[in-house]
């Protein structure tokens, strides 16, 4: 059985005010001086504690943190090119072993392509990618991971 993050909350939030209660009442009583009498139903035997279950511990599963995510950073060797002329985009990865695939991709139509230009993470988690661009306008290019959802910020190069 699955146990949602809300769930829990309400679980906790429940037995806090079990716990609030209680002690609010116990409380009054012990400031007048009342003193329950016990009665023949009474056991003396406690009540066993329940354990509780792993997904009832009251903590959260740990989500990932940003820095355990992957990323990657890009930067390109100049901000303009000529029609036909190369660029490359160089950067550093977090959170991608070794070899992994990694693909320039540039935006058409609101749309990432991936041009021919393929790489993969070297020791160091760094990466050099270079591709020709052609046509005349601004290019705006970005890093992926191939694989994942993992991308660069975008980087912006004008071909004139």
């Amino acid at each position: 059985m699955h146990t949602t993050q809300r769930q829990i909350s309400r679980a906790l939030a429940a037995g806090a005010l079990s716990v609030a209660l209680l002690s609010a009442g116990s409380a009054g009583a012990f400031a007048t001086g009342a003193r329950p009498t016990p009665s023949p139903t009474m056991s003396a035997k406690p009540k066993p504690k329940p354990t509780p279950s792993p997904t009832m511990s009251g903590r959260p599963k740990p989500k990932p943190s940003p820095t355990t995510m992957a990323s990657i950073s890009a930067r390109a060797n100049t901000t303009s090119v000529r029609p036909g002329d190369s660029v490359t985009v160089t950067g550093r990865t977090s959170g991608l072993k070794v070899g992994w695939p990694l693909v320039l991709e540039h935006q058409k139509g609101g749309k990432w392509i991936p041009l021919k230009a393929t790489a993969k993470v070297k020791n160091g988690s760094s990466y050099s990618l270079t591709a020709k661009l052609g046509n005349p306008g601004t290019e705006h290019l970005r890093v992926s991971a191939v694989g994942k959802k993992v991308h660069s910020p975008t980087v912006t190069v004008k071909v004139s």
